[in-house]
């Protein structure tokens, strides 16, 4: 490893298949403050930060989206989420997820966080189900920023500070599922590896812009890419 480098890894479709608990916990937490949860039918998931998810589903129904009612939503959310894990069948990581955290952990210079739209209380619920969370060092959540691409930075920065240098002297790497997380992490420019395990594949990701992209974490290219720079 020549430079210090900060891993920032996605949570639903690049770590973990998640059969949809976010959005069933969502919905019931609209349903239960609203009476239904019309306002989430159209808005799509893939990529976006849980703030702004709550913010569209509140402007479709006609109601006000301040910090404090989407706030307020999440944190009904998280409840509900807690009850979806248990009992959701099929959560689990995605294949070589736990490997590659091995090998990433091996490694000194390496710095193994989280940067997600998942607010961080979310993003506990679900990778503990599968006994992850205590993987991560650190992280950028849905709950440090809206922007997909300042919450990156964020993470950034605490990886930077784990480990005791400026993020200008670290590597920092993207890994996500979406071309929303390639978008994003070109905007903070740091480097990405899109992974087709969900609804973009591989060559898509890359299409969009990706430094690198796998099918799955197995593939050594996914290594190679993210310790061996």
């Amino acid at each position: 490893m020549k430079r210090p480098t900060i891993l920032l890894f996605d949570v639903d479709g690049t770590l973990l298949t998640t059969v949809g608990v976010g959005r069933r916990a969502l919905e019931r937490a609209f349903a239960s403050r609203y009476g239904d949860a019309a306002g989430l039918r159209d808005v799509g998931f893939n990529g976006m930060t849980d703030h702004a998810i709550v913010r569209a589903g509140l402007a479709a129904a006609g109601r006000t989206a301040s910090v404090a009612e989407i706030e307020g939503v999440l944190a009904t959310y998280v409840d509900y989420l807690e009850d979806e894990v248990t009992r959701a069948e099929g959560l689990a990581s995605h294949p070589g997820v736990v490997e590659l955290l091995d090998a990433a952990a091996a490694r000194p210079l390496v710095a193994v966080g989280l940067g997600t739209g998942n607010i961080r209380a979310g993003a506990r619920v679900k990778l503990g189900r599968v006994g992850l969370f205590g993987r991560f060092q650190f992280g950028g959540f849905g709950c440090d920023h809206e922007d997909r691409a300042e919450l990156l930075r964020i993470g950034a920065a605490r990886g930077a500070a784990v480990l005791g240098r400026g993020v200008d002297a670290c590597r920092v790497v993207v890994i996500g599922d979406t071309p929303l997380d390639i978008a994003a992490a070109r905007t903070i420019g740091a480097a990405s590896l899109g992974v087709g395990t969900s609804d973009f594949t591989s060559a898509a990701l890359r299409a969009a812009g990706a430094d690198a992209a796998v099918d799955d974490l197995t593939d050594p290219e996914a290594r190679r890419h993210l310790l061996d720079r």
